[in-house]
C-alpha cells in the first residue's frame, strides 16, 4: 500500500530510480547525463517556486515574499493588532479575512460580530479583502479565489495547503504573517524535499481521506517530512479528480510536513476555467527530466482501503476492515492510549459501543476544509439515497465548505436527498474542528471527515468530567456507516454506482457579499473596536541574566497546540491576551497558570523596583528562590534586580504538534513565560511562535532531567550567549544545597530570530 525509501531517490523522466551507484548508472543510461543529487535537486517543482520567491543570493538561506496571505477571525485580530502596533499603514500585498471560525454566537469574551466589525474596517483602512461569515472556511475560499500555478499563499491557519492547484502554501503563526505585512521576510533554511510518488487509481469507495490518513499513518511517528516539502509526482495523479487531489492535501499538515507541491494538468486547468479564472492556471507544472528527492513515498492508490485514524491522533490509524476484524484488540489500544492523553482525569472506555460484535458510532460530521468539498458530499448523497439515519442517537450534519458549493447541492438535488435520511445541512463554519460545534454527548464516540482528533477537540472538557473522542474517516465511509444507522461501515461495501456530478461555480455569490478594496487603502476609515478587543501588554527585553522557575513538566510523547492552549470555547476570548491566557494549559495542567503568575508577579515587583517606583524588592514570596538565589550568589556576586529578570518555563518533551496559533506561544509569555525547554520541538511554526514572542526555543538532549517542576533554573549572561551565537548556554539549577551545571541549545537561528528575542519580541523589533 504505502513504501517509504530508506535513502533519496532519483525521478528521470517519470521513472523512481534509488540513491545508489547502480541507480546513478540507471539515470545516465535514461537521460545520457552524469546523476548529480546537488543540480538534480534544483529540479524539484519545489525548488523553482521557492527560487521565484526567494529575496536573498543564497538559496541555501531562503528570504521568501508571498503573494497573498489569508487569516480567519480566530487570528487576524491578534495579527493586525501586533502590526498597528509596528507600524502598519497598508496592507501591501492582498490579504483576505475571512470568518469561518467564530461565526456562532459567543458566550463570554469577545462578541463575534465586534471581531468582525474589526475585521471589515481594517480591510477598508488598509486595503484587504472581507469574508463574512457562513460564506466560506478560509481554505475554501482560498483555493476558488487565490490560488495560481506557482504563487506561493501564507495563512495563519495550519492547514494552509493549495499544493493540488500548484500553489505552495504554509500555515504559520501570526507572527510570521506580520512580517509579511511590514515588508519582511519568511525566512528559512532551504528545506528538504520528499517525493510522494502515486500509482494506480482508487477503488470505488475509497475517498482522500483514506489517502491522506494512511500516509499519516505511515510517516508521523518516524518524522519522515517534518519541516519538508512533499512533492506529489507520478502517473496515479492522472487517475484523481481535482477534489480527490485537494482532499489529500490539505491533510498533508498533519504529517509535520512544511508544505506541498503537486504535478498539475488539464484537471487542475478545468479547476480554474469552473471557478472563471483561467488566466491564473498558468502553465502546467512538473519537475525537471532528472530531479533528486530526500525521501520518496511510494503510494499504490489501488491497495488502499478505507481507513479510520482512532483517538487521539491522525496517526493512529487501521484500516476498517482492520478494526471491525479485531475489535477488542484495537479498542484496547486505544483506551491504553487514554491513559496517557488524559492523564487519568476521567474514566474513558470504548468497549461499551460493541454490540453483538458490531462497532457503533454516535456522531458522523462531514465538514470543513478537509470534508465539506463538492465531491465528498455528492459521494455521501449517493451512498444514503433512499435509506435514513434513524431517530435514535445516532446524528449527522454536513458543511458545505462554501455557499458556492452549498448552492450548486442544492441545485443538483444532493441537498435534499441528504436532508431526507435525516442529515442536518448546515453552513460554512470550522466548528467542528476544533470544539465549537456539534459537540458530542459524554462518552460519545464521533466519526468526522475534518482534520484533527486531538482529545478534547471535539469540545469536551475534562475539567468538568466530560470526556467524548473523534475518529477521523473519509465522508463515504461515514455516509455508509450512517447508512447503517451508526454500525461502522467502509464504503467499499456500497454495492450502487457514484453519480458524477458536474460542478458549475457561481461567482455572483462572492461578488455580492465580499468586501474587496482591489488593493486600495482608505486612511479614513476608522476601525471598530468591540469593548474586549484589547491591545497586547509591553513587555521587556532579554534582560541579562535569568531566573527560570519550571512551572509545567509535561512528559507526553507529543503536546499539541490544543493541549497548550485548549481551542473551542475559550476562543471567545480570542482578542483579549490577558482574557485568553487564563486558559492557557487548562486541561493539561490546571495548575499552570496560577504558578506562572506567582512568578511574574515576582518579576512585576522587580521591574517597580529597578524603575524607582519601589523602594525594595523581595523574592521571598516564591518558595525557595531566597535559598535559590543565595546558592547562585556565591559565584555570581555582582547578581542584582537592575541585571537579572524573573521568569517561567514550562518542559515538554516535544511540543507543538498541530494547529498554527501563535496563542500558544503568546498567552505564556503573556503570563510571564521567558522560554520552553523540550528535547525537540513537533513543528517549525509552533517553535517560530515562541521566537516571534520573544520566547527562547531551548533545547535539552532526551534523558534524565537536571530539574523538576517547581526548581528554579539560573541562566548567566544569556543575553549576551543569544547575541554571540553560543552554541552550548550553561545553566545552573540548585540539588541538595549545591549548584548543578548543565547546557542548553538554542538550535539555528537566523540573525533575525536573535534579535527578536534580544528585543522582547516581534513588535518591539519592529517598533521605532
Amino acid at each position: 500500500m504505502i513504501k517509504l525509501y530508506d535513502g533519496g531517490v532519483f525521478l528521470a523522466k517519470g521513472q523512481l530510480i534509488a540513491d545508489t551507484q547502480e541507480g546513478m548508472a540507471q539515470v545516465k543510461a535514461l537521460t545520457g547525463q552524469e546523476a548529480s543529487k546537488q543540480e538534480a535537486a534544483r529540479g524539484t517543482m519545489a525548488y523553482g517556486i521557492l527560487k521565484a520567491h526567494n529575496t536573498s543570493d543564497n538559496m541555501e538561506k531562503l528570504k521568501i515574499k508571498f503573494d497573498k496571505l489569508t487569516s480567519h477571525d480566530i487570528t487576524f485580530v491578534g495579527i493586525i493588532q501586533t502590526a498597528r502596533a509596528s507600524g502598519l499603514e497598508k496592507f501591501p500585498i492582498p490579504y483576505v479575512l475571512t470568518n469561518c471560525h467564530n461565526s456562532l454566537c459567543a458566550v463570554g469574551g469577545t462578541i463575534n460580530e465586534d471581531d468582525h466589525m474589526f475585521g471589515l474596517t481594517c480591510a477598508q483602512k488598509y486595503g484587504g479583502i472581507y469574508v463574512p461569515p457562513h460564506q466560506a472556511v478560509i481554505h475554501q475560499f482560498a483555493r476558488e479565489m487565490l490560488a495560481g500555478g506557482g504563487r506561493m499563499i501564507l495563512g495563519s491557519d495550519s492547514h494552509t495547503r493549495y499544493g493540488a492547484l500548484g500553489t505552495m502554501a504554509m500555515g504559520e503563526g501570526g507572527g510570521e504573517l506580520v512580517k509579511q505585512l511590514l515588508s519582511q521576510t519568511y525566512d528559512i533554511n532551504m528545506p528538504g524535499v520528499v517525493a510522494v510518488y502515486l500509482k494506480g487509481a482508487p477503488a470505488a469507495g475509497v475517498g482522500p481521506q483514506d489517502v491522506a490518513l494512511a500516509i499519516i499513518g505511515a510517516v508521523f511517528d518516524k518524522g519522515y517530512v517534518k519541516n519538508k516539502v512533499m512533492e506529489f509526482v507520478g502517473p496515479g495523479i492522472a487517475n484523481l479528480s481535482a477534489d480527490f487531489r485537494i482532499g489529500i492535501d490539505v491533510m498533508t499538515t498533519e504529517t509535520t510536513c512544511l508544505s506541498s507541491i503537486w504535478e498539475t494538468d488539464d484537471k487542475i486547468k478545468e479547476f480554474y476555467e469552473i471557478h472563471k479564472r483561467p488566466q491564473d492556471f498558468g502553465s502546467e507544472l512538473h519537475p525537471a527530466d532528472v530531479a533528486y528527492y530526500d525521501g520518496c513515498i511510494e503510494v499504490d492508490l489501488s491497495k488502499i482501503r478505507p481507513m479510520i485514524a482512532m483517538p487521539f491522533h491522525p496517526s493512529n490509524t487501521y484500516t476498517i476492515e482492520e478494526l471491525n476484524a479485531n475489535l477488542s484488540d484495537i479498542l484496547e489500544d486505544v483506551e491504553k492510549r487514554a491513559l496517557v492523553s488524559l492523564d487519568g482525569a476521567v474514566e474513558y472506555s470504548l468497549k461499551n459501543k460493541v454490540r453483538d460484535g458490531k462497532f457503533y458510532v454516535d456522531q458522523g460530521i462531514i465538514a470543513g476544509c478537509a470534508g465539506g468539498g463538492f465531491e465528498n458530499i455528492c459521494a455521501a448523497s449517493d451512498i444514503l439515497k433512499g435509506k435514513y439515519i434513524g431517530n435514535g442517537g445516532f446524528t449527522l450534519s454536513v458543511y458545505p465548505a462554501s455557499m458556492p458549493v452549498y448552492m450548486e447541492l442544492i441545485r443538483n438535488g444532493c441537498a435534499a436527498t441528504l436532508m431526507e435520511t435525516g442529515a442536518v445541512m448546515k453552513t460554512a463554519f470550522c466548528g467542528p474542528c476544533f470544539g465549537a460545534g456539534d459537540t458530542p454527548a459524554n462518552n460519545a464516540f464521533s466519526i468526522r471527515h475534518s482534520t484533527r482528533n486531538f482529545p478534547n477537540r471535539e469540545g469536551s472538557k475534562l475539567q468538568s468530567g466530560q470526556i467524548a473522542s473523534v475518529a477521523l474517516m473519509d465522508a463515504r465511509s461515514i455516509a455508509a456507516t450512517a447508512a447503517n444507522q451508526g454500525r461502522l461501515t467502509p464504503a467499499t461495501e456500497f454495492e450502487g454506482s457514484f453519480t458524477g456530478y458536474s460542478y458549475h461555480f457561481d461567482e455572483k455569490i462572492y461578488e455580492n457579499r465580499v468586501f474587496d478594496s482591489k488593493g486600495v487603502a482608505d486612511p479614513s476609515v476608522e476601525i471598530q473596536f468591540g469593548p474586549n478587543i484589547k491591545d497586547w501588554p509591553a513587555m521587556l527585553p532579554l534582560t541579562e541574566n535569568l531566573v527560570l522557575r519550571v512551572v509545567s513538566e509535561i512528559h507526553d510523547p507529543v503536546t499539541t497546540t490544543d493541549e497548550l492552549i485548549p481551542s473551542g470555547e475559550t476562543s471567545s476570548y480570542r482578542s483579549n491576551p490577558l482574557g485568553l491566557a487564563e486558559f492557557t494549559l487548562s486541561r493539561k495542567d490546571p495548575a499552570y497558570v496560577g504558578r506562572a503568575k506567582e512568578v511574574q508577579k515576582v518579576e512585576k515587583s522587580r521591574q517597580a523596583f529597578v524603575n524607582g517606583e519601589t523602594k525594595e524588592h523581595s523574592c521571598k514570596e516564591l518558595d525557595g528562590l531566597t535559598e535559590f538565589m543565595d546558592v547562585i550568589k556565591k559565584d555570581y556576586p555582582d547578581l542584582a534586580p537592575a541585571n537579572i529578570g524573573i521568569g517561567s518555563v514550562i518542559f515538554a518533551v516535544k511540543p507543538g504538534d498541530g494547529s498554527a496559533r501563535e496563542q500558544a506561544a503568546s498567552c505564556q509569555k503573556v503570563l510571564g513565560g521567558w522560554a520552553n525547554i523540550a528535547n525537540e520541538y513537533a513543528t517549525k511554526r509552533y517553535r517560530s511562535n515562541l521566537i516571534n514572542w520573544g520566547m527562547l526555543p531551548f533545547l535539552i538532549p532526551e534523558g534524565d532531567l537536571p530539574f523538576k517542576n517547581l526548581d528554579y533554573i539560573f541562566i548567566p549572561d544569556i543575553r549576551k550567549k543569544v547575541a554571540d551565537k553560543t552554541e552550548a548556554i550553561e545553566a545552573i539549577a540548585v540539588k541538595d544545597g549545591k549548584p548543578v551545571s548543565f547546557n542548553l541549545t538554542l538550535g539555528d537561528m537566523t540573525d533575525k530570530e536573535r534579535e527578536i528575542i534580544l528585543k522582547g519580541c516581534l513588535i518591539n523589533y519592529n517598533r521605532v
